[in-house]
């Protein structure tokens, strides 16, 4: 039984890693479920009983979601290009469920995004998501290294979750501006300050980086000079969608330490990503890596 539930398991698995590499193909039901290698007869209820979405719903938000950063890039020349990446005929149409999924229209959302409608409007795809695509660690994906000290580029966020996606882009708009983008390669940098969901949501609290030595003048965006320190770290892959890394932190403090024999050292917990970091990517283009600071 527990093999065919992880086969099973296995082939939806399949099938979101197929819409995440193919958002601009064909994606109906007929081409889905010969991904799953399920009868297409019954797999839209399979995928709705398992997921929470049907297909057409989990895709169409999928092209949503890419539209939005694609907006807020701004890299992107036209709403009418991006209508099109998104699978729809006409720009009004577009408009009109990018309207209703956002409460603004695509122009409106390009010159001010509001983060907390596109956090509450990507809840139900970030949880159909987590409901098949978990991952399960072990003590040997568990690796520990001496890092060396980090020199960054470090920008603060503290107050509610929501807002992140504008502090993200306001540097992301100073990386660009210093040579210092993602597309550059430079690694780029989290550190958790504090719980994922604390009691009060305004003393959440990280800190974005991206490495660089470069000197940093002062600047309207709070952008400072900072190291991250160098010593033991245990280091935990985390592969694929990286927009909630805590079940692989709670694995790290829940699992792995209390029997490593290891003891945390007085500095947060941090991951390190490449490519490019969330929202700009998606989600098969980002691998992370987590850092539990020892003694």
């Amino acid at each position: 039984m527990k093999t065919a539930f992880q086969n099973y398991h296995a082939r939806m698995k399949r099938v979101l890693d197929h819409i995440d590499r193919h958002l601009d193909s064909n994606l109906d039901l007929e081409t889905v479920s010969r991904v799953a290698a399920f009868s297409k007869f019954h797999f839209h209820r399979q995928f709705t009983a398992v997921l929470g979405l049907s297909v057409h719903r989990y895709v169409q938000l999928a092209r949503l979601k890419r539209a939005a950063h694609q907006l807020a890039s701004k890299d992107v020349p036209s709403v009418t290009d991006i209508a099109m990446d998104a699978g729809y005929d006409a720009p009004d149409a577009f408009a009109r469920a990018f309207r209703q999924r956002f409460g603004q229209s695509p122009s409106s959302f390009r010159k001010s995004p509001d983060w907390g409608a596109w956090l509450s409007a990507f809840g139900p795809l970030d949880n159909a998501r987590s409901k098949i695509m978990q991952i399960i660690f072990d003590c040997e994906d568990v690796t520990i290294r001496d890092v060396p000290p980090t020199p960054v580029a470090m920008i603060e966020h503290r107050g509610d979750r929501a807002s992140i996606p504008a502090t993200r882009q306001r540097f992301l708009a100073w990386s660009k501006a210093h040579g210092l983008a993602p597309e550059t390669g430079r690694p780029s940098f989290m550190v958790f300050r504090s719980e994922r969901e604390p009691a009060n949501p305004a003393d959440y609290s990280m800190d974005l980086c991206v490495g660089t030595d470069q000197a940093i003048a002062a600047n309207d965006e709070g952008v400072k000079a900072d190291v991250i320190p160098g010593g033991r770290y245990a280091v935990l892959r985390y592969p694929g969608n990286t927009n909630n890394l805590e079940p692989a932190a709670l694995y790290l403090y829940r699992e792995w330490l209390p029997t490593s024999g290891e003891e945390a050292r007085d500095f947060p917990l941090f991951c390190k990503r490449w490519l490019s970091p969330v929202p700009e990517a998606s989600a098969h283009e980002v691998v992370a890596d987590l850092f539990l600071p020892l003694k």
